[in-house]
């Protein structure tokens, strides 16, 4: 091979075509799903069951931020941001006394009642199906758009090696955010009481119980934590994409898949899981072709690179954090982080 140097063979074309199809888009999509993993890995760890509706709540909290849209639409102009994500707080709180409300009238009469953990998960799947039917009486089958036309979607090109890598403001918002959840959510299960109480809980709810920890509290604090990370992720990703009823339904598999994979009722662990899967999917779906077609000189001439190759097809790669969730459970049958809600 003569001393042309990595630069040559891996032309910075075909890096930089790589890093905007995998590096950055892996970045969005587990951005998105760590957000709705963190919530799914809360809800378990404190309550034990499996918030199928986590999906749908995420949908439902992007509606709430396009009706304040509709309401506030000058909100955005005044701070230079779009106006959906100055709303999106407001979104959040709205959201999660939405999910204790879920709670109060769904599943707080089925603990009380001392149902089994399967009657738990057979509610939250009806849930889930209530949701998606009210979703769609009320918002329709369309498409909307988070932005008014005060707003624009602003997109930023940073040169690199000929071609530019891009990245669009919601993208940016959504890292952003991301960043400010995990680090707020850290702080406040490491220094605030509720935060240790809810690992207590986590750990042992009868022992959290005699030693004097409201476990309502608790629990009403758990839902509100995930009611706010569902609409922050819901919004955050109609941001990017466009906002419909199902915005959230095709996502909401990876969500769990990531829970699983990173440990369930493990925060951190759902945010590893959430970026594994994102990465793992956009190298499945990658075209290998654009980063081999320069070592076509170097390779013998029976070896053809073909014009597509990819681990798996777009349409397919829903299949993706499945095969992720069976290798890591095969490997570590607890996730990549074991134990509870702990630090």
């Amino acid at each position: 091979m003569p001393e042309a140097g990595l630069l040559t063979i891996l032309p910075m074309n075909e890096i930089v075509f790589f890093l905007n199809k995998v590096v950055i888009a892996g970045l969005i999509i587990g951005s998105v799903y760590a957000l709705g993993a963190v919530g799914v890995t809360l809800i378990f760890g404190i309550l034990r069951f499996a918030h199928f509706p986590h999906g749908d709540m995420m949908t439902a909290g992007a509606f709430v931020a396009l009706v304040l849209l509709w309401m506030f639409p000058g909100a955005g102009a005044a701070v230079g941001l779009p106006t959906a994500f100055v709303l999106m707080p407001i979104a959040m709180a709205v959201t999660a006394l939405f999910a204790v409300g879920l709670d109060r009238t769904f599943y707080r009469p089925m603990r009380k009642a001392g149902v089994k953990p399967v009657v738990m998960v057979m509610t939250s799947i009806g849930v889930m199906l209530m949701m998606q039917g009210l979703l769609r009486l009320f918002a329709g089958t369309g498409t909307r758009q988070l932005y008014v036309d005060t707003d624009a979607k602003d997109i930023y090109r940073i040169p690199l090696g000929g071609r530019d890598l891009v990245i669009t403001e919601p993208q940016l918002l959504l890292f952003a955010t991301t960043i400010v959840a995990v680090v707020a959510l850290h702080l406040f299960l490491t220094r605030s009481r509720m935060g240790k109480a809810m690992r207590a809980v986590s750990d042992n709810p009868d022992l959290a119980r005699v030693s004097g920890i409201s476990i309502d509290h608790v629990v009403r604090t758990t839902w509100l934590i995930a009611g706010a990370l569902a609409a922050a992720g819901g919004t955050l990703l109609a941001l990017d994409v466009t906002l419909k009823p199902d915005l959230s339904y095709n996502i909401i598999l990876p969500i769990f898949a990531a829970a699983i994979v990173g440990g369930v009722g493990q925060p951190y662990g759902a945010i590893a899981g959430g970026l594994l899967v994102g990465f793992s999917e956009t190298l499945a779906v990658f075209n290998w072709s654009v980063l081999l077609r320069p070592l076509r000189p170097y390779l013998p001439e029976f070896i053809e690179i073909p014009a597509k190759l990819a681990f798996v097809p777009t349409e397919y790669k829903i299949v993706v954090p499945f095969f992720i969730l069976v290798a890591v459970l095969i490997w570590r049958p607890t996730g990549i982080f074991r134990g509870r809600v702990n630090t």
